[in-house]
């Protein structure tokens, strides 16, 4: 597949209907089912943090076996884009691009802060990263966007369903509060929960997303001296 071109600057033009008209068209390209490999070598994490002006993209690969940092790298951006709910993909795509373009190594997935599929449109920031990247992402989310949550297994999770459609797992660990996967692109769902169960052993948020997320802070504090 050919990668996409990030679209939509928010100017006078701008237009919210426009850019839903948009996701709905890009979901149409999501791939629902697994590609990855049997065993996975190494996983990244993506996270945004901001200053008063610029945003700040941090991807952290780790290990997938002992979850040991390998590599990190961030960047700064002007934040061009404002926080709208369900278009936050516009917002932290751009710093986050910019930081994954520095990476020497290359992850077999991208776990993303945000949501995948489970999303009014089924473009979370999640999928919209996965078609640019042509990667498979999946998203784990700290809240419910849409659809209703069915009953707990004993796996502990629990559907995410809307409009008759599973969209999503909410996963819930010993005393935790849960979170909210869904598929980005190029993984199934299935896949996507033993892949975060695997990289969350000890806190709520699977460990390269809570990697990411402490290199983003760290550096929008250092920013803000």
């Amino acid at each position: 597949m050919k990668r996409l071109q990030f679209p939509i600057e928010y100017d006078s033009k701008f237009s919210v209907q426009k850019a839903h008209e948009m996701q709905k068209q890009l979901a149409k390209l999501v791939v629902c089912e697994d590609t990855l490999p049997k065993k996975l070598t190494c996983v990244a994490g993506v996270d945004v943090a901001y200053t008063k002006q610029h945003s700040i993209g941090a991807v952290a690969i780790l290990e997938y076996d002992d979850l040991s940092l390998i590599e990190d790298k961030t960047s700064k951006v002007k934040t061009r884009f404002p926080y709208i709910p369900t278009l936050l993909s516009f917002r932290e795509i751009p710093p986050v691009l910019a930081a994954i373009r520095k990476l020497k190594t290359k992850p077999d997935l991208f776990l993303v802060d945000g949501q995948g599929i489970a999303h009014p449109y089924r473009l979370g920031f999640a999928s919209h990263l996965g078609l640019l990247l042509d990667k498979p992402t999946i998203g784990v989310a700290k809240g419910l966007l849409c659809g209703k949550v069915g009953s707990f297994n004993r796996d502990g999770w629990a559907p995410i369903v809307n409009k008759n459609e599973v969209i999503g797992a909410v996963v819930a660990r010993d005393d935790r509060k849960p979170v909210y996967v869904s598929v980005g692109h190029k993984v199934s769902l299935k896949r996507a929960l033993d892949v975060v169960k695997h990289c969350t052993p000890r806190y709520r948020i699977p460990e390269p997303i809570r990697m990411a997320h402490k290199i983003a802070n760290e550096k929008s504090k250092r920013l803000a001296i």
